[in-house]
């Protein structure tokens, strides 16, 4: 019988142990948290439910909706109330809603983007001459920030695409690399020249959907839900190792890997851990794919849950949250408004603030004390969002380098890693370092392990 080991148990692990189990495979995880999950984890508070970590994925990845239907939890899928979608962006001290028609920072709608007051006019005419632009032959990966500002300018780059990456990646667009983060915009703008034209080409073209799906979905009860679902569903299937994994040697049959003063054998092993975990390990089984995980760099966040009674806002928050670039950064780098993003979450008479900290830029913030962030971060939206009482509670979770950086020549590094992985039968990857950072491409990629692996 095949033996798997898998390396990490977040959800890229849980993927991968859940379609091996469905295919007749055991598997043994090894996951040094005291739980199963990894950056999912939910907790309910005054009848609020809270994400520690994210707390939702894209509709339009599939395959985190697969998994969800073949748990039997369709029914508790809610998707984002998208007809109160506004975000704004901190310019100046006021909050300025991001121009509709925006497709992050592409424009599509020609009078929002003029009547803005979030970019000023000489920035609204280069975004207006863009649609000028001939093709134009680039080789080889460059940032994102390098292709905005060829596209609409600096101010592009400082008001709409850091923060908009910033809020996702935790990310800087000066070294995050355009060909992985945003490979469609590049095909269009190789196309068509204009990046604008060819956004309204691609949408012209695109098939009418009946009903267009929310832009975010989630469960009922928090991606905590999702996690229960699949532990439920393994349980008796596989074995759960709660240690840390020590290193990893080829054997004449497979793997082994020591953990606990033991070694532990596999014929298949599945690194789906952070890579620079994975590349702490590999060492001794392939240097340069050791090394190759070790050049993706990644970011550390923090996540505050902060909830208020409605009464102690002057006014109450308006749209799903706000962004803050960087150029008018204290500590908040976005916050969402719980509540007004998706139902169920908050009850009446309560507001619960989802901020964001840390990222490339303030990763010491996660050494601070809870009470320093606590203030800092109820200092900020008594600034911001004029609430005027202390918090009725305070959630915090640090994400120490948890979200993966796809830096400038990740294309690069990641078709070399896959390379070497074909030399190596047996081994494979799974995670956000890699091919995709949301809960569907995680799900995706364990998928496709697990298939691998029974496939042989």
């Amino acid at each position: 019988m095949t033996r798997v080991v898998i390396i990490g148990g977040g959800i890229s692990g849980l993927a991968t142990a859940y379609y091996l189990a469905k295919g007749g495979t055991s598997s043994t995880i090894i996951e040094s948290r005291p739980r199963l999950g990894g950056v999912i984890q939910t907790e309910k508070i005054e009848g609020c439910t809270i994400e520690a970590g994210p707390d939702s994925f894209l509709s339009v990845k599939p395959a985190a909706m697969d998994l969800i239907g073949e748990l039997g939890l369709r029914g508790d899928v809610i998707g984002s109330n998208d007809h109160l979608r506004i975000t704004y962006v901190r310019k100046g001290g006021k909050l300025v809603p991001l121009p509709d028609g925006l497709m992050m920072m592409v424009p599509t709608k020609i009078l929002p983007l003029l009547t803005t007051g979030l970019l000023s006019l000489g920035t609204k005419i280069r975004m207006g001459m863009e649609l000028l632009r001939a093709p134009k032959m680039k080789p080889g990966d460059e940032s994102v920030a390098d292709f905005v500002r060829e596209h609409y300018g600096q101010e592009a780059v400082d008001y709409l695409a850091e923060p908009l990456l910033s809020g996702i990646y935790g990310g800087d667009p000066r070294e995050l690399s355009v060909t992985a983060v945003l490979p469609r915009f590049v095909e269009l703008a190789a196309k068509y020249g204009s990046l604008t034209r060819g956004v309204l080409a691609a949408r012209a073209h695109a098939p009418k959907a009946q009903a267009p799906a929310p832009l975010f979905r989630t469960l009922k009860g928090g991606l905590g839900q999702l996690v229960d679902a699949v532990e439920a569903s393994i349980r008796g299937k596989v074995e759960v190792r709660q240690s840390r994994a020590q290193t990893v040697e080829r054997t004449a049959g497979g793997f082994r890997v020591r953990l606990d003063g033991e070694w532990l054998e596999a014929d298949r092993l599945v690194m789906a851990c952070e890579a620079h975990s994975g590349a702490g390990l590999l060492a001794p089984v392939d240097a340069r794919l050791a090394e190759l995980m070790g050049k993706v760099a990644y970011s550390s966040s923090m996540t505050v849950a902060v909830g208020f009674d409605a009464a102690d806002f002057a006014q109450l928050p308006s749209g799903f949250g706000f962004l803050v670039p960087k150029k008018e950064r204290q500590r908040l780098v976005a916050c969402t408004w719980i509540g007004t993003k998706f139902s169920y979450r908050v009850p009446e008479g309560k507001v619960v603030a989802r901020c964001f900290l840390g990222g490339m830029e303030d990763a010491g913030v996660l050494g601070e004390s809870d009470e320093a962030v606590t203030l800092a971060v109820t200092r900020e939206l008594r600034e911001i969002a004029g609430v005027t009482a202390p918090p009725r509670f305070t959630r915090i979770a640090r994400w120490p380098r948890s979200m993966a950086q796809y830096t400038v020549g990740h294309p690069a590094r990641q078709a070399e890693l896959e390379k070497r992985l074909a030399q190596i039968p047996g081994l494979y990857v799974a995670g956000n370092a890699y091919q995709g950072i949301g809960i569907p491409d995680c799900i995706r990629m364990g998928r496709a392990a697990a298939e691998n692996i029974l496939a042989c």
